[in-house]
C-alpha cells in the first residue's frame, strides 16, 4: 500500500490548525472539512502522524467513501472494499456508527449491516465461516452524513489527548489537545515567558513545554496500529527515533503556572514530573491579583474558572476574578493575553477590546478563545 488516505478527527474550530500541523509534517495533500482533516500518506505516515499531531483527537484509515440510500447499497458497497488488506484472520473488529441527515438513520442497523458485510468479505478471503476475533483491535466506524458513507479503522486506540503524563485529573480538566491549540494560536515562542494564572493541574504549561522543546506528544504512549501486521514494527521504530532526534531537550524555557488551589497544584507537579518537566516548569500557589513578572513581551494563556464549567452559583466571584486578571494584564503592559471562556464579552471586565475571537469547544461546551495582543517586541529583544 503505497498511498493511504487517513483522517484526523478534530474538535470543531481546530480543523485548519490540524491541517497546518499535517502540512508541517510534510503531507501536502490535505483536505479540511468540518470536524475532520483528510490527508494522503503511506504506512510510515500512520506512525508519524500519531506521534506528532498535537491538536487532533485520533487518526483513522479511510477504507472507503460512497453514497448509500438503502441497506442493500450499504451492504454491497461495504463488502466490495479491500478489508482483507487490513484485517487479519484473528482481527477484533467492533463497529460503531453515527448518522446525520441521512435516509439510513438507524445507527444500530447500519452497524450490524457493515459488520455482516465485512464478515462475508473475509469469509471469501480466508475460507472460514467463523471468526474468533481474539487478535489485535481494529475499531471500525461507519459515519453517514447526508447519505454519504465513510468507513474508517481507528489507528490510535486511546484518544490522542492521552499523552501519558496525566493519570490523575482534577476538577473540570482541559483536554491536552485543546491546551496545545491554545498555545499554537497564541503564537508564543519559547524565548518568551508564558504564565497560566489559573493553571489547575498544569495542562497548558506542560503542553507549552512540549511545543517549546519540539517534543512529539505521543512519545510516551502506545497506539492500536502498533500491533497490526500490515505496519512493520521498523516503521514505528523509525518514527520514534526521528522524534527523539528532533526533541530539543535543552531549550531554555520560562513557563510558569499559578493557582490558589493547593490540591490542583499538587497534581500539576505530579503531571510535570511524569512528563519529565519538573525542573522546566515552575508552579506556585498564588492568587491572580498578586501576579507579577520581571519578563517583558510574555504571554498569559489561561482557561479561567467560569460558572458553566464548575457549576458555580456565585457569578459575582467569577466576574471579580476576570476584573483582577484585567488589572494584572494592564500592569503587564507589553504582554499578550489569551483566554478560553464561556463568559460573554470579557472585554468589559478585562478593560480592553479583544483583537481576535475564535469559537472552540471544551468537550461539548461551547467556548470562545479571546486574544488581546500586546506590542511586538523590538528585533533586538
Amino acid at each position: 500500500m503505497s498511498k493511504i488516505k487517513l483522517q484526523a478527527a478534530t474538535a470543531f474550530g481546530l480543523e485548519a490548525l490540524v491541517g497546518r500541523e499535517l502540512k508541517d509534517l510534510g503531507y501536502n495533500e490535505v483536505e479540511v472539512e468540518n470536524g475532520k482533516v483528510a490527508f494522503f500518506t503511506n504506512e510510515e505516515g500512520i506512525c508519524r502522524s500519531n506521534l506528532w499531531v498535537r491538536c487532533a483527537d485520533r487518526i483513522s484509515v479511510i477504507i472507503g467513501e460512497f453514497t448509500a440510500k438503502s441497506f442493500e447499497e450499504l451492504f454491497q458497497q461495504t463488502k466490495a472494499l479491500p478489508w482483507e488488506e487490513w484485517l487479519p484472520l484473528d482481527a477484533r473488529f467492533p463497529v460503531t456508527g453515527k448518522s446525520v441527515k441521512s435516509q439510513l438513520h438507524s445507527v444500530p442497523d447500519c452497524q450490524a449491516i457493515v459488520k455482516k458485510a465485512i464478515v462475508e468479505k473475509l469469509k471469501d478471503t480466508y475460507g472460514v465461516s467463523w471468526f474468533e476475533e481474539t487478535g489485535s483491535l481494529y475499531a471500525i466506524q461507519v459515519a453517514i452524513l447526508k447519505d454519504v458513507v465513510t468507513l474508517t479503522i481507528d489507528t490510535s486506540g486511546k484518544g490522542l489527548n492521552k499523552r501519558g503524563y496525566r493519570a490523575l485529573v482534577g476538577e473540570a480538566p482541559l483536554k491536552e489537545t485543546l491546551a496545545a491549540a491554545m498555545v499554537y494560536l497564541s503564537h508564543w515562542k519559547p524565548e518568551r515567558a508564558l504564565i497560566d494564572p489559573f493553571c489547575g493541574t498544569g495542562t497548558i504549561p506542560i503542553e507549552a513545554a512540549f511545543i517549546g522543546q519540539n517534543r512529539a506528544p505521543g512519545l510516551k504512549r502506545e497506539f492500536s496500529a502498533e500491533l497490526w501486521p500490515s505496519i512493520p514494527g521498523k516503521y514505528w521504530d523509525k518514527a520514534r527515533e526521528e522524534a527523539q532526534d528532533l526533541w530539543k531537550r535543552n531549550v531554555p524555557l520560562n513557563i510558569y503556572g499559578s493557582d490558589i488551589d493547593g490540591n490542583a497544584l499538587r497534581l500539576a507537579r505530579i503531571h510535570a514530573k511524569e512528563a519529565g518537566l519538573e525542573e522546566r516548569i515552575y508552579f506556585q500557589k498564588l492568587a491572580v491579583k498578586d501576579l507579577r513578572s520581571r519578563f517583558r513581551f510574555g504571554h498569559l494563556i489561561t482557561n479561567p474558572p467560569y460558572g458553566k464549567r464548575l457549576n458555580e452559583d456565585d457569578e459575582d466571584e467569577v466576574i471579580k476574578l476576570y476584573e483582577e486578571l484585567g488589572r494584572v494584564f494592564t500592569e503587564l503592559e507589553d504582554w499578550s493575553l489569551h483566554v478560553l471562556t464561556t463568559l460573554p464579552r470579557p472585554e468589559q471586565f478585562i478593560g480592553k477590546r479583544w483583537d481576535k475571537s475564535r469559537k472552540l469547544y471544551n468537550g461539548r461546551l461551547e467556548c470562545h478563545y479571546y486574544q488581546f495582543f500586546g506590542p511586538r517586541p523590538p528585533k533586538n529583544e
